[in-house]
């Protein structure tokens, strides 16, 4: 059972506690508005409400999933989880923060990365793998004020609203 207490307060202004279930409605629009509206997820095809559940609840039984209140709303969601799939890597972990379109330059971003961060230290993990399309100014800047550093970018990697993506590849060592 997750403890539902907030760990990140600003008072008045953002808490952060762990994701549930009843948060997939509010997760899955503000995912759907980043495939629809920017290139964050490197897909054109919203997901239904049962993917975002079913995507959500993976994330939830992990304990690698956060939303952010302002308001009594959910305004933002964090996750981490496996950053490939062959054991080799279940150590790294990458990471995803999503802030809901109209609540940008409230803290909500770093408050969301502060409680990702601290999570998956305290579940021992080593390595959190940012994988950051590389024209997102504002994502990789607050990758930077967490300490993550630049370690490579992969050129047309992607392709997303006609035009070809190059990936930035950001790490922060966690232990």
């Amino acid at each position: 059972m997750l403890d539902m207490n907030p760990i990140y307060e600003n008072p008045g202004s953002v808490e952060v506690r762990p994701a549930h279930l009843n948060d997939a409605e509010a997760v899955l629009g503000i995912r759907n508005h980043a495939i629809e509206h920017s290139t964050a997820l490197w897909t054109e095809t919203p997901q239904s409400p049962a993917q975002g559940a079913a995507w959500l609840a993976a994330h939830v039984d992990r304990g690698s999933a956060f939303v952010a209140e302002t308001q009594g709303e959910v305004a933002g969601f964090a996750v981490y989880g496996p950053w490939r799939k062959l054991d080799g890597y279940r150590h790294t972990v990458d990471n995803s923060v999503y802030v809901r379109e109209g609540c940008h330059g409230l803290g909500i971003g770093s408050a969301l990365m502060t409680a990702l961060i601290s999570s998956a230290r305290q579940a021992g993990c080593h390595m959190m793998i940012a994988d950051i399309e590389a024209g997102n100014a504002a994502s990789i800047r607050l990758h930077e004020r967490f300490g993550f550093r630049h370690v490579g970018t992969v050129p047309e990697v992607g392709t997303k609203f006609g035009r070809w993506l190059d990936l930035t590849i950001m790490n922060l060592p966690l232990t």
